[in-house]
């Protein structure tokens, strides 16, 4: 089906146009507010650019592709017709307020509408989803997710005004997938904050999610490890009764460039590389639109990432939110 993208930004130009010419997705038209930015994109694609949202939402047949930000996606979807198929940039919204509302629009227009969650549909992770799904690894029992890199927030600008950062733009991804192989935890311990060198609100975060006694799953994530290549990380360690799973995660060290990502394998004696096909980015983004066409299609009989399961997500980021922002068990003080 021919794709409507909402958004003209980088996002768009540097992901999801290779990703949907890569898979053979055949690009309509874009709108943007900015109608000389959605003019000069729509001309080196050869595509329409639209004068309007209205016009945009006007179109029959077609997957609409909102790469927008959350606090626009409702006002988007008010205008589509009933039954169409959507897929969301993420977050769902700006807070889980604005989540709940654009679920009730979605339920509303009958939209078979997914979040763009595309770390699912990274090779990596599908490679890993597989080996999970074939008992390889046993039951799962402890998933860390450990990040100590140099992000580059100075190519995001407009991140400086903005109040939720690291949780709800960069690990919302590492909870959602987190949710995909444990499903929903009992709650969540949780500190995000920045740091004295950088303007952004958010950049280090130190999560526990509580799944019982017998699962263990933490994150340690912190943005501002500049001293070198040598001893930053990007990874998730997986461990099962009967195997376990390394995963790097290339695309965030070095950004933009990247290194290639990488899923290691050991259930039993030595640890194996399994081949990879394809990077995080743009092939994810190819994915992910893959399943919501084989969706609306009738190809497939689920949604992946649809906006009921987001909702979820988006509730996990909240509690995360609300955890951090409460005070500490504190000490006992002496006599």
């Amino acid at each position: 089906m021919p794709i409507v993208i909402f958004g003209a930004g980088s996002i768009v130009t540097d992901a999801h146009l290779p990703a949907y010419r890569n898979g053979g997705f055949p690009v309509r038209g874009i709108y943007d507010p900015d109608l000389a930015k959605a003019r000069a994109l729509a001309e080196t694609c050869g595509v329409t650019a639209y004068e309007s949202a209205e016009a945009a939402a006007a179109q029959d047949g077609v997957v609409f592709d909102l790469a927008t930000p959350p606090d626009a996606h409702a006002g988007i979807l008010r205008l589509l017709p009933e039954g169409a198929p959507v897929l969301l940039q993420k977050p769902m919204g700006s807070d889980l307020a604005g989540a709940s509302e654009i679920l009730k629009i979605c339920r509303a227009g009958k939209f078979r509408a997914a979040v763009n969650f595309q770390l699912r549909f990274s090779p990596m992770m599908l490679a890993l989803r597989d080996a999970i799904d074939r008992g390889l690894l046993g039951e799962v029992v402890d998933f860390d997710a450990w990040l100590a890199l140099d992000t580059p927030w100075h190519l995001w600008t407009f991140l400086e005004k903005a109040p939720r950062v690291e949780l709800s733009l960069h690990s919302i991804h590492y909870l959602d997938f987190v949710r995909s192989i444990l499903g929903n935890p009992e709650g969540v311990h949780a500190k995000s904050i920045g740091h004295p060198s950088s303007k952004i609100a958010q950049t280090r975060t130190s999560a526990i999610l509580d799944y019982g006694d017998r699962v263990r799953c933490a994150l340690s994530i912190n943005h501002n490890h500049s001293f070198g290549r040598k001893f930053q990380a990007c990874e998730f360690r997986i461990c099962g009764l009967e195997g376990a799973a390394y995963v790097k995660l290339g695309v965030n060290l070095d950004y933009p460039r990247g290194e290639p990502d990488e899923l290691w394998l050991n259930t039993g004696g030595e640890w194996q590389q399994i081949p990879l096909e394809g990077a995080w980015f743009p092939d994810a983004f190819t994915h992910r639109m893959a399943q919501v066409q084989r969706f609306a299609s009738g190809e497939e009989d689920s949604l992946v990432s649809s906006v009921e399961d987001a909702w979820d997500t988006m509730a996990l980021v909240e509690a995360a939110y609300s955890s951090s922002a409460f005070p500490a068990t504190p000490l006992a003080s002496k006599d």
